[in-house]
């Protein structure tokens, strides 16, 4: 058994709540982007789509710092937000919640558009010939015949957030009990006399929660489709 700290327990606890929240929050928007990339030709969709995916070639600092110039409390939309609604998101859990979804966003609107590629328009075609409208299709067709990808995409997107580092120590720093989360934890125990125990222990309890997460995953992926479950 582990025996982890209050300090430790807090930044598991912290962890779970951003990737929790960074992956509810991003869901809605990659399964739409998902879709709009997958079934549709326009204007500008190589440069959204390069867009989209960005994060995930650049270093995550840059990400982390370009948050930072837009919405910390001197940033061009933070400031606004700041004086006219007392709203400040840099050095906040919020900030870290928005920070691990720029991270994994990409990940999620991947795995949405594989998913919604694989589904045979005919079948859309044939709902929308007996009459359903488009919204009925996407709820009634498109989206059940993509769970498996936007589950895929949650746990990536719960995953990819509860491991980020570079993007969040950039926007809201390494605060305990506000931002510290398990690899800010983790770096800090690196950084002090004697911490590479507690260090080990926190590494060892991301790869638990890792790995719970895939597990947990291929369980409803198998209930989900049973049929095609190895």
């Amino acid at each position: 058994m582990l025996d982890l700290s209050e300090q430790e327990i807090a930044a598991l606890l912290l962890s779970l709540k951003i990737a929790a929240w960074s992956s509810v929050l991003s869901c809605p928007p990659a399964i739409i982007i998902g879709w709009v990339l997958a079934r549709f030709q326009f204007a500008g969709k190589a440069l959204l789509d390069g867009l989209i995916h960005l994060p995930l070639v650049l270093p995550p600092i840059v990400p982390g710092y370009l948050l930072l110039l837009l919405l910390g409390n001197n940033g061009l939309l933070g400031r606004w937000l700041n004086q006219h609604f007392g709203i400040s998101v840099a050095f906040s859990w919020r900030g870290a919640v928005l920070a691990s979804m720029v991270m994994a966003f990409p990940l999620m609107v991947r795995a949405v558009r594989l998913s919604v590629t694989t589904i045979d328009p005919r079948l859309e075609n044939a709902a929308r010939t007996l009459g359903a409208n488009p919204l009925l299709v996407f709820f009634s067709i498109t989206l059940p015949l993509a769970a498996p990808g936007i589950l895929a995409g949650l746990v990536l997107g719960f995953s990819r957030s509860l491991g980020e580092f570079g993007a969040t120590i950039t926007f809201v720093g390494n605060i305990e009990g506000e931002t510290r989360t398990l690899p800010l934890a983790i770096y800090t125990a690196t950084q002090m006399p004697g911490g590479d125990d507690q260090a080990a222990r926190l590494v060892v309890l991301s790869m638990l929660l890792a790995l719970a997460a895939l597990a947990g995953s291929e369980l409803l992926s198998r209930k989900l489709h049973p049929k095609t479950a190895n």
